[in-house]
């Protein structure tokens, strides 16, 4: 079994000469002549080149290839950790490593050398709106460059676990800056690629330079606590050996160790159920380490006959593993007066999950034992940079749950998931027909939310059916960048139509006239922009009536002058019209939230709004009924997400949503208890005028239990 990374980063955090990096460095791996050879290449490089620290530059690549060597044993990564920053820092080109080292270093190099590294100028303020394009720019980089090769992603992972242990040679902001990428891009390839050594300490280092307040409450808890966790951990740990040995098991065939868990995991849990630390029933977890798969299972049996098990809570991985190859058996059992969480597993099993797609390398092949499917399905090139980046963190930063096709197929899918998700992950096609489905043999919403286990059954129509308004509602990538991709045609040719009838409106004349005047236009193609662009509308007007003067036989003096065209202010909406427009309704088919895609139609002095893909509102475009130019008004309010514990009483619900009332917050949304068993857990979306987060949490936090309370402007949240 690898030993832990653990004692490596402690020793690495007290490296500061180059000749404590090598030998750290050969403490991982043997020094053969080819990584002797890149030592000496390196160090010629990057001679005279310092770290922000003072320390001389080599030390960073060599305590990166000491990394990389914990956790594989692949000497061609080892010597493209100790080169990656030669080709993008010295004068030194990839065609030097090549011809020194081979094509196979010099491949990743290259790889390593694309991804280039946000420097410091680069780096924009945490409170910039900037950070979201900039983070989904650098992990787009990361995701392309490693298609080929995802050994390259590896060794990122170890470069920037260094830099995230030497963050505080840096500025405050830019520390920042560092750790929620970290957070949001690195610590979640890290997980798909099951590489939890890596992933847990960058989630952990993110946390404490993020949350340095919540940080240090979990720590002085833990550290308080620990010589009561260790007893309570080493007691219940030999009653388990006892047992072991007492069932024909041998002393040198299994390993049992403890620990608590870490302090992000700690802090997520917290945040999930809104509860405290000393509220946590399982801080505490062993893992159990024997030599055969059948063995894990004869090791849990000697737990749950010997402690009641907390059923809801047993997990069989070992049998229906994760996409990212990992296998446990996890359960939590009740000892006296503690939970403990125990997880069983095989010694190459805790290898596959602790070192991932690392401890599976096939060097010559440049295949992986693990399903590296998601990688290639992270490709969305065509998609926008903030698009790109709201797919990626939905397939990244969850948890996984696994259901079931009616042939007993395994489908992974991020917690959360629909059962539209479901469709498209079985195919496209079946996700584009789907109609109805059942979930464990009963009739479910399309729109229902997967749980661990389901069977599901999807029920499919002769032709594709639209669900663009369900958008925000999946949760898979896959199922969005389809369906959004299929409503942006839809869309095109929606609004192709409707600018015929908002032209005919605005013009007083009739629909066919319109469509004779545009294919006489060398702007025919363009026209579905008629309702989305104000300023295209316009000059679609003005080339119109330039067009009939310059037509007309009748001196300019005699022509019937064109209405002109007025903006009418809504609370809502902005209306543009050559008529008047003294309202804007709803109707009753659907409705629209802030931001969706809307269609207003002139019925007498009125604007009624319908969304874009309404079916009503289609059949009234194809009608030709009139229409008006329609925009959603600018907000000024600022959205929150809050989540609180409401107390056990009659209209603690109620008592909420008044005082919100009271302090002019404009409620969006609320759920109950949902994905939880509290249901005094509330989430409410709302909107404020207040754009002070600090001063409001303080306004909300007089009355209530306030677990959390986040803008929604903020990618990160």
């Amino acid at each position: 079994m690898q030993p832990s990374i653990e004692p490596l980063l402690q020793k690495i955090r007290s490296v500061q000469t180059v000749s404590q990096a090598q030998s750290l460095l050969f403490e991982t791996i043997s020094p053969t002549q080819k990584i002797t050879d890149a030592l000496a290449f390196a160090k010629e490089a990057h001679e005279g080149q310092l770290r922000k620290s003072g320390e001389p530059y080599i030390v960073h690549p060599i305590l990166v290839a000491a990394i990389t060597a914990s956790i594989s044993s692949d000497e061609t990564m080892v010597l493209a950790a100790i080169l990656h920053d030669v080709v993008e820092d010295t004068s030194c080109g990839i065609e030097d490593i090549e011809d020194r080292f081979g094509e196979d270093v010099a491949h990743l190099v290259e790889g390593l050398t694309k991804i280039v590294e946000l420097r410091d100028s680069e780096l924009v303020p945490s409170t910039s709106n900037e950070k979201l394009v900039t983070s989904a720019l650098s992990f787009r980089k990361m995701l392309i460059c490693s298609i080929e090769d995802v050994r390259v992603l590896v060794i990122k992972l170890c470069d920037r676990l260094h830099n995230m242990l030497t963050l505080d040679a840096l500025s405050p902001a830019k520390r920042h800056r560092i750790a929620e990428e970290t957070l949001v891009v690195y610590a979640p390839i890290a997980h798909r690629l099951g590489i939890a050594a890596l992933k847990n300490k960058l989630e952990d280092l993110s946390f404490f330079y993020l949350f340095p307040k919540e940080y240090e409450k979990i720590d002085d808890y833990v550290t308080s606590h620990s010589q009561d966790f260790q007893i309570r951990l080493n007691t219940f740990i030999s009653k388990v050996k006892t047992l072991m040995l007492h069932n024909g098991f041998k002393s040198d065939s299994f390993e049992i160790f403890g620990r608590v868990k870490h302090y992000y995991s700690i802090y997520l849990k917290m945040q999930r159920k809104g509860i405290s630390i000393d509220e946590i029933l399982d801080l505490l977890a062993i893992r159990i380490l024997v030599r055969e798969p059948i063995e894990c299972y004869r090791s849990l049996g000697i737990l749950h006959l010997n402690f009641k098990p907390l059923i809801a809570r047993f997990k069989d991985y070992v049998a229906l593993p994760k996409e990212n190859g990992y296998q446990t058996l996890h359960t939590t059992v009740f000892d006296d007066t503690s939970i403990i969480e125990a997880q069983v597993r095989t010694f190459e099993m805790h290898k596959t999950a602790e070192y991932g797609i690392a401890a599976h390398w096939k060097y010559k092949q440049g295949e992986s034992a693990i399903n590296m499917e998601w990688l290639k399905n992270l490709q969305y090139q065509n998609e926008s940079i903030e698009e790109f980046f709201e797919l990626v963190k939905n397939d990244l930063y969850s948890e996984d749950i696994s259901v079931f096709t009616p042939g007993g197929d395994q489908i992974t899918l991020p917690r959360g998931a629909t059962v539209l998700d479901f469709a498209y992950a079985v195919h496209s096609q079946v996700g584009e027909r789907a109609r109805a489905a059942l979930v464990n043999k009963r009739p479910a919403s399309l729109l229902s939310e997967l749980k661990n286990g389901d069977l599901v059954r999807i029920i499919t129509a002769d032709e594709p059916i639209y669900h663009c308004t369900w958008i925000d509602a999946v949760k898979t990538s896959r199922a969005k960048s389809h369906m959004r991709t299929r409503c942006n045609k839809k869309r095109k040719e929606i609004d192709s139509l409707s600018a015929i009838n908002i032209l005919s409106a605005t013009l007083g004349i009739g629909t066919q006239e319109v469509r004779e005047w545009i294919s006489a236009q060398s702007f025919a193609d363009q026209i579905y922009r008629i309702p989305r662009d104000l300023s295209f509308y316009k000059e679609v007007l003005h080339r119109y009536v330039a067009d009939k003067r310059r037509k007309s036989i009748l001196p300019s003096i005699l022509q019937r002058p064109q209405k002109k065209l007025k903006l009418y202010n809504f609370e809502n909406f902005t209306v543009y019209s050559t008529e008047s427009v003294s309202s804007v309704e709803f109707d009753y088919c659907c409705h629209p939230k802030r931001g969706d895609p809307i269609a207003a139609f002139k019925i007498g002095n009125k604007a009624v709004v319908h969304h874009k893909f309404c079916e009503k509102a289609n059949a009234l475009i194809e009608k030709g009924v009139p229409m008006l130019f329609v925009e959603w008004r600018e907000s000024r309010l600022q959205r929150y997400r809050l989540l609180v514990t409401l107390k056990d009483e009659k209209g603690a619900l109620a008592k909420l949503l008044g005082y919100l009332a009271k302090i002019e917050c404009n409620i969006i949304s609320i759920k109950l208890g949902e994905g939880t068993s509290q249901s005094n857990l509330c989430e409410v979306i709302f909107e404020s005028k207040d754009n002070d987060q600090v001063h409001l949490r303080e306004l909300l936090e007089r009355k209530f239990k306030v677990i959390e309370l986040a803008s929604m402007t903020d990618a990160y949240k």
